[in-house]
């Protein structure tokens, strides 16, 4: 969807989804009331099946019965043939293989009406899952016509603050991976190498100490020294994570530490100068101008180029004033801060959107070749509370 949405499409979009779904409803019912239909017709087949099963066992039953007797008879003529005349004989083997024949094929019939109300029963269960779903499914749309087509009044206003915030939150997210495949890789390539080197010095160490106890004490120091550079390497990765000095020390004693930092990682000459007393109440608003500072520093160190930055705090009694300044390659502004696109950086972005948060304002000035300029104010003391 592009950025600026004709609302008048949008409008006619949801008339057609709206008759789509009416007319999936209209056929949703008719599937419902042939599916009810069904259940009714295969209901009275399925009583009068069994009904059939019924007396087909009664007559197995008897002809059972009635078979055992004549198997009994037969018996008794057959040992006593002297007392009963061939006739009889012949008409008692006769009656007895008729009722055999007669019970088989009643058996025969009794299995397969079985069978058939067996398939009936399960053609009546799948008809009545279809009856349940369909009036499931019946409520559900006229649930979502509801929606759709009660009061709309406001929604079309507010499709490109979603769209934005839709493009903000996928760039959130993508910032959230990069960031935790950054200290990943900062882990991999720092502690965790070094925790290995530490293992490998230990084992050194174990086997030096029986045999050259000199060496294995030149190698314990070693070994220190690399754990106190690890303990350092780890102390940064969680500053950078969360500053606990914000806290404990206050935001420009924070800032400071940051700026020493940045300094000693690229020889970049930084003037941090502070008018005003620090009395920033709020850890938000500490919070968010230390971030502020933190991406604008990442930035220059990624892309700028820079010699010389300018960080000033002018901290006045209803609102802070950020300036910093470099004198670096530049950039195309609108490219880089009001883009969404995926090829621009999230850095600037997210200064502007931490800013706008606490309905700040910002000002962004650059041009190729250069430098950039980025001055900030946000509202404190009263203002400030708004943001609890």
């Amino acid at each position: 969807m592009s950025k600026n949405v004709d609302i008048k499409n949008l409008n006619e979009i949801v008339e057609k989804t709206i008759h789509a779904i009416e007319s999936g409803k209209k056929e949703i019912f008719d599937i419902s009331e042939k599916a009810r239909n069904e259940c009714k017709e295969i209901e009275d087949e399925l009583l009068e099946l069994k009904n059939k099963v019924l007396k087909t066992i009664e007559a197995c039953e008897k002809l059972e019965r009635l078979e055992i007797n004549s198997r009994q008879r037969l018996l008794v003529v057959s040992r006593n043939f002297n007392k009963f005349s061939e006739a009889d004989i012949k008409e008692a083997y006769e009656v007895a293989n008729d009722l055999q024949v007669r019970l088989t094929l009643k058996r025969h019939e009794e299995k397969e009406l079985i069978k058939q109300r067996n398939n009936l029963e399960m053609r009546y269960k799948r008809s009545k899952e279809v009856v349940l779903k369909a009036e499931s499914l019946t409520s559900k749309v006229g649930v979502a016509l509801g929606y759709l087509s009660g009061n709309l009044k406001g929604v079309f206003e507010q499709l490109e603050d979603m769209q934005q915030r839709q493009f903000l939150g996928i760039k959130i997210i993508k910032a959230q991976e990069e960031e935790r495949q950054r200290v990943s890789k900062e882990i991999h390539d720092g502690p965790a190498q070094t925790m290995a080197n530490i293992v490998l010095k230990a084992e050194l160490c174990d086997k030096l100490l029986d045999m050259d106890k000199e060496r294995a004490k030149n190698e314990l120091r070693l070994l220190k020294e690399i754990v106190r550079n690890s303990l350092k390497d780890i102390r940064k990765i969680i500053y950078d994570l969360m500053p606990m000095s914000l806290d404990d020390l206050g935001l420009i004693p924070t800032i400071q530490r940051l700026v020493i930092n940045f300094k000693k990682e690229t020889n970049v000459k930084v003037d941090f100068v502070v008018n005003g007393e620090s009395h920033i109440k709020e850890s938000i608003i500490q919070l968010t101008i230390f971030r502020i500072i933190q991406e604008a520093l990442n930035n220059i160190k990624k892309h700028a180029k820079a010699n010389i930055v300018l960080i000033k705090l002018d901290i006045g009694m209803d609102k802070i004033y950020i300036k910093i300044v470099d004198d670096g390659i530049g950039f195309d502004v609108n490219e880089k801060v009001n883009s969404l696109d995926d090829k621009n950086g999230f850095g600037l972005y997210s200064i502007k959107e931490r800013v706008d948060l606490l309905r700040g304002k910002i000002d962004i000035e650059s041009k190729k070749d250069k430098g950039t300029k980025i001055n900030v104010s946000i509202p404190l003391c009263e203002e400030e509370e708004q943001y609890v």
